[in-house]
């Protein structure tokens, strides 16, 4: 199974910390943030990968990451993502890697706390369609948020002002090759970029998405105060393997 690291964009929120430089390569706790999206691959089994990115720092990628056998990848691509197209426009990006292969997507500001081996197993037995990984949260408004009937996702509505449900959708999304034909049909939003929560509910629709709840922390780093959880979380996460 392959794995992408979707790591682009301008990462306007946390200006200006993002001026000179990537999102993605700021410190969290005790390494870059980028460093922990990839060893959620590796740990999950996944150790070919593709990492997305784009902007000024592209290169600065490749100076710190190299061919990634330092942290346990048996290769590592990159792709360059020109302009602001969305999260579902990067992930177009990887369509040769990919191969028709089924894919791990993640982006690459997330920092969990589990294994996601578990994930990645069913999704090897499973033949087609996708699986995504919810997590309860106290502001689901920041999120995609599932919605259900009994027990299985009904629609996935994007930053919603009255959530029906507290379960986000975290940033990591298992697919198969049938991903980049949606990607493919996929118009523009009001915001100009191409959707990822448009392609979960492609899944949706057609009945082929599963879903299940992640288990220890989770959190994206996309805003001050989630980076500041996301440090937090990591130095809570070191202090107690130690």
């Amino acid at each position: 199974m392959k794995g992408v690291v979707l790591a682009g964009g301008l990462g306007t929120r946390l200006n200006p910390l993002t001026k000179v430089t990537n999102k993605h390569l700021l410190p969290v706790y005790n390494k870059p943030m980028i460093f922990y999206p990839l060893e959620t691959l590796v740990r999950g089994g996944v150790r070919d990968v593709l990492l997305v990115t784009g902007g000024q720092s592209a290169g600065d990628f490749l100076r710190l990451l190299g061919n990634g056998k330092s942290i346990g990848l048996r290769s590592l691509n990159y792709a360059y993502q020109e302009g602001e197209g969305g999260i579902a426009h990067a992930l177009g990006l990887a369509e040769h890697f990919v191969d028709g292969k089924k894919s791990v997507i993640i982006l690459g500001d997330n920092i969990i706390e589990e294994d996601i081996s578990s994930y990645v197993d069913k999704f090897r037995k499973q033949e087609s369609g996708a699986r995504i990984l919810l997590k309860k949260v106290e502001d689901p408004e920041r999120f995609g948020v599932a919605e259900f009937n009994d027990h299985t996702i009904t629609k996935i509505i994007e930053k919603p002002k009255n959530p029906k449900s507290s379960y986000a959708v975290t940033g990591i999304y298992i697919y198969d090759g049938k991903v980049f034909d949606i990607v493919k049909t996929l118009k523009p939003s009001g915001r100009g970029e191409l959707e990822i929560t448009d392609v979960n509910n492609a899944y949706v629709k057609a009945g082929e998405m599963k879903f299940d709840i992640l288990k220890g922390f989770w959190t994206d780093a996309g805003t001050f105060d989630s980076l500041l959880r996301a440090n937090n979380l990591a130095k809570r996460k070191v202090e107690k393997k130690s």
